[in-house]
């Protein structure tokens, strides 16, 4: 898309404005996220937090985990519904993807399976299903595990 850029979140505002957003979107309305556990969900130490803006006005974010079992998470993807269908998810994305390749063989995500939308959206960008968390988050929905490998690890070179 054109005029979109995508900068590292630093400031309390940017924080607040990207959990009000979650807190009132789906899937996280769904999954009973309110704003708090949104905001407290992005500022972990090993979190990153990069928004995307369209001729600088606030389209949507993404948080990406660096530490934990799945290192090389995207957490959080979400975007404004005005900017939704015009390519800024799919940028976000494929964003999350650079940075993360440059410290990890894989990178994560997951996703409800009631949200097929995403779900079209990840396959289409090449992530594979590798895992299912049943009643994970509420009942009656999972969670999918999905995966994009860089390489195999014992392949793997960190360039960061």
């Amino acid at each position: 898309m054109k005029n979109m850029e995508i900068k590292k979140i630093t400031s309390e505002s940017e924080i607040d404005a990207c959990a009000l957003l979650m807190s009132e979107s789906e899937p996280f309305v769904t999954l009973k996220l309110d704003y708090e556990k949104c905001r407290l969900g992005m500022k972990r130490d090993y979190n990153e937090v990069y928004a995307a803006k369209v001729n600088d006005e606030f389209a949507g974010f993404v948080v990406l985990m660096l530490a934990g079992v799945l290192r090389g998470y995207i957490q959080t993807i979400c975007i404004k519904p005005n900017y939704r269908g015009q390519g800024i998810g799919t940028a976000l994305l494929k964003f999350s993807e650079d940075r993360l390749a440059k410290e990890f063989p894989n990178v994560f995500i997951c996703v409800s399976s009631f949200n097929e939308g995403a779900q079209k959206l990840y396959y289409s960008l090449g992530f594979e299903k590798i895992g299912e968390l049943t009643n994970h988050s509420i009942h009656g929905a999972d969670e999918y595990i999905l995966r994009k490998q860089i390489c195999p690890i014992v392949d793997f070179k960190p360039n960061n």
